[in-house]
């Protein structure tokens, strides 16, 4: 069985700062523990030293049972690599080695000479030997099972023909299915919809490999998580339990800390005050004078050996999204049919709604979102429509109501306009949609969605999730009347999600969120579902498995 166990791991960053340290757990044989943090904390550089991607500065990591790894962007921005190479990126060390060697002597065979066909001859003997058959059968249940097609068929798909949850859905059967007995998985749930979420959740509580996973979905860590390491305060503590008695450990985990604190306070206090009495008494008797060296060397122990570490800070991370009036009817669409997506349908959303946008991967619910963000059927009509949004081909109409002015959060994060700019830079050159600040207005916005740190670095450069924190600041500093948000928590740490609920709350507008997060959409009071056979209808609650 595998297993993984890290102890004293420190790694710091180029600058000297220490990211983490002292970090140690386990992850026992068939146990299926997330890890979660803030984000930036460090989880996807701390799954780098568990896989052997990066070396830490100090302390040992010891895995056995073989390793399978699913890195966070699996697949992306790779759109013109074949299929066959994402699995062999997947593929155990042997096959993957082996099938490097076999697909060179492929490449020369053509070329006739005998050394070339002798090397393909060895390279198809130790393909057979390093159980790289056996991989093309693993590959070839996947693919029918996920994609509706044999191995043959699909293997040379360019990467950009499949959408990201069939890319992440085959990346994770191959593993699930496949011999290694220790998985790590950096946020397999992302581009996923909710049914491929709950096979997700059904499949690693019932696999009986070892899994170490990080996911921001409070529903895959109530579901799927057996226990959760908690990365914060640049060290690690374990939670036994699952997710839903994890916030409770944490306030007493808490709690217990500031005891510990305050008990040394007291103590500190006391061991100075005997000090500075015998200092006081040696003063004018010299018989003191040993008692007050004691003392000293006692407080300066004491001192040496430090206070007990104090609670971790609190993510502050305040969303003030504004909004304003606007008329009764913020969006109607009339007999509105996205091309090749959808049939015809009818939709009034009210000013003050919040809507949940519901349905399957590829039903049309992104295309709906970028059609509103461009005015609708009259991209004049919105402030969106002077960014650079690929048109969404439609009959009917869809239009905004009076003063109803779009704000579009972009599910991949996509944002050419801030290329090349640091933060402070796109916050105090502003645009068409927002004014420009100074510079103590930008730090000040940027310390409240705890950026600060951020503020001299490329837009590109940041986490996924501190690139959502950000746009959700573009938000706010718009002056959007009607968010229209594309799976706006897929990305956030469980303080920013919190924090992006709470914001949403106070919100004076109208709402209409795309999105898979089952405990998100419980601040939504309208469901438009799209289905999969075309049509878009309107319930009075969440519907996941969707016809």
């Amino acid at each position: 069985m595998g297993y993984v166990d890290l102890s004293g791991v420190r790694y710091g960053l180029s600058d000297g700062t220490t990211l983490f340290e002292d970090v140690s757990f386990r992850v026992g044989e068939g146990a299926k523990v997330a890890l979660i943090g803030a984000n930036g904390a460090g989880k996807t550089t701390l799954l780098n030293i568990v896989t052997g991607a990066l070396t830490p500065d100090a302390g040992s990591v010891a895995h056995a049972g073989g390793l399978g790894v699913m890195r966070q962007l699996v697949g992306m921005r790779e759109g013109g690599r074949p299929l066959r190479q994402l699995a062999v990126d997947l593929a155990p060390p042997q096959v993957k080695a082996v099938a490097e060697r076999l697909a060179k002597a492929e490449r020369r065979i053509g070329e006739g000479a005998e050394k070339d066909q002798l090397a393909y001859a060895q390279a198809l003997a130790d393909w057979g030997e390093a159980g790289g058959y056996e991989f093309d059968v693993l590959c070839d249940t996947v693919a029918v099972a996920i994609l509706g097609k044999s191995w043959e068929e699909v293997k040379e798909r360019p990467l950009r023909t499949l959408s990201g949850g069939e890319q992440k859905r085959f990346a994770l059967q191959l593993l699930l299915q496949g011999r290694d007995e220790l998985l790590v998985l950096d946020e397999p749930d992302n581009f996923l919809d909710v049914p491929a979420k709950r096979e997700l959740e059904q499949a690693i509580r019932d696999s009986d490999k070892s899994i170490l996973f990080v996911s921001h979905d409070r529903e895959v860590l109530a579901n799927a998580a057996s226990a959760i390491v908690t990365l914060e305060a640049r060290t690690t503590w374990t939670h036994g339990g699952g997710f839903a008695t994890w916030h409770s450990a944490r306030a007493a985990r808490h709690e217990r800390f500031e005891e510990l604190r305050r008990r040394w306070d007291e103590e500190h206090k006391k061991l100075r005050e005997l000090m500075l009495m015998y200092k006081a008494k040696a003063a004018y008797n010299s018989d003191m004078a040993s008692r007050y060296r004691a003392a000293q060397t006692r407080l300066q122990k004491f001192e040496d050996a430090g206070p007990p570490p104090a609670p971790p800070r609190e993510q502050d991370i305040r969303v003030k999204l504004e909004g304003g009036r606007t008329g009764k009817r913020a969006v109607v669409c009339e007999q509105l049919e996205l091309e090749d997506l959808t049939f015809p349908f009818d939709l009034e959303v009210w000013y003050g709604d919040r809507v949940a946008v519901l349905g399957a991967n590829g039903t049309g619910k992104s295309h709906f979102l970028r059609l509103l963000a461009q005015g609708g059927s009259d991209p004049e009509a919105g402030v969106a429509a002077k960014r650079s949004l690929d048109p969404v081909r439609h009959s009917g109409t869809a239009r905004l109501g009076a003063r109803v002015y779009p704000g579009h959060f972009s599910q991949t994060h996509e944002h050419p306009e801030f290329d090349g700019r640091t933060l402070r830079e796109i916050l105090w050159e502003g645009d068409e949609d927002r004014p420009s600040l100074d510079r103590s207005k930008a730090m000040s916005a940027l310390n409240r969605y705890e950026l600060t740190g951020q503020s001299e670095q490329d837009f590109k450069t940041l986490s996924g999730g501190q690139q959502a924190r950000f746009m959700v600041l573009m938000l706010e500093l718009s002056g959007a009347t009607c968010l229209l948000l594309d799976e706006p928590t897929d990305n956030l740490d469980l303080a920013s999600a919190e924090a992006l609920e709470q914001g949403l709350k106070a919100f004076d507008g109208t709402v209409l969120a795309v999105t898979h997060d089952r405990w998100f959409t419980r601040g939504f009071d309208r469901f438009v579902v799209f289905q999969n056979d075309g049509e878009v209808v309107e319930s009075d609650e969440p519907v996941w498995d969707v016809r």
